[in-house]
């Protein structure tokens, strides 16, 4: 066998290679044109989230759709106890994505789904807003007489978090407020309601200048763990599954990072 039909064949080795390799990056629901591929994947996916999910969600719904161009994704954002109280009660929802493995074991044990993963991990951050009236440094401050103060509501994840937070840091702090979820805490900042508010580090990234971070030391902070599931009533099961796919793959944790949460 000559040169030339050796280096023919190494180019084809390399070429097909390189192809296996493109395939198995491809996303879900993706195909060269004109290849005749077709995406089974059609219908509405509906999903119960978070509401500390809401930017990235949204973002990856929208690629998700446009993958999948069947598929029409509706979006439920709320405090995660008050989603699984709805899920366990028949509200009728495809996905369950939780901020709280609490809250997703409440809905396992109601037999609304077999099992999660965990996809991410969020901790907590003090917001204040950008002038920082009150002089806000730390956890302690948040304990000071006459400083205003927004936390969630006790059995919501960002208000159970935050109570872990002041258990480590050995203060009592009396809020003027107590939230439904971590968005509407966080819009006190915004509105200058209050002077400060305990809410997810990922939360305060999205709200860019309209609010100012301080940071919980490694010591004291708190961290949840976000599970998602394919509920068991799902309407479109296959839907389910493919856009709980599409957050555990690589596109899920690029946005993921970028909004600031971490990996389980």
């Amino acid at each position: 066998m000559n040169r030339r039909i050796l280096a023919v064949l190494a180019a084809l080795a390399l070429t097909a290679a390189g192809c296996g390799s493109d395939a198995a990056s491809e996303p879900a629901g993706t195909a060269p044109a004109g290849t005749g591929w077709t995406d089974s994947i059609a219908g509405t996916v509906t999903v119960f989230a978070a509401a500390s999910l809401t930017e990235s969600f949204t973002s990856l719904a929208a690629k998700f759709e446009a993958i999948h161009p069947g598929i029409h994704v509706t979006l439920n954002f709320g405090a995660s106890s008050a989603l699984a109280l709805q899920i366990t009660q028949g509200a009728p929802a495809d996905v369950f994505a939780s901020a709280s493995a609490k809250n997703m074991t409440q809905v396992i044990d109601a037999k609304a789904a077999t099992d999660s993963t965990t996809f991410a991990r969020n901790v907590l951050e003090i917001a204040v807003p950008p002038a920082n009236p009150a002089g806000v440094t730390g956890v302690a401050d948040l304990a000071r007489s006459g400083v205003k103060v927004a936390l969630c509501q006790s059995q919501v994840p960002c208000g159970a978090t935050a109570a872990k937070v002041f258990d480590k840091a050995g203060v009592t702090v009396k809020p003027v407020t107590l939230e439904p979820d971590v968005k509407a805490a966080l819009i006190k900042v915004e509105t200058k309601e209050v002077d400060a508010a305990v809410v997810y580090l990922t939360d305060v990234r999205a709200a860019g200048a309209k609010v100012k971070g301080i940071p919980i030391p490694d010591a004291l902070n708190a961290s949840t763990d976000y599970p998602i599931a394919a509920l068991a009533k799902a309407g479109n099961p296959d839907g389910a599954q493919a856009f709980v796919d599409y957050v555990l793959s690589a596109t899920g944790r690029d946005v993921l990072a970028a909004a600031g949460f971490a990996a389980p």
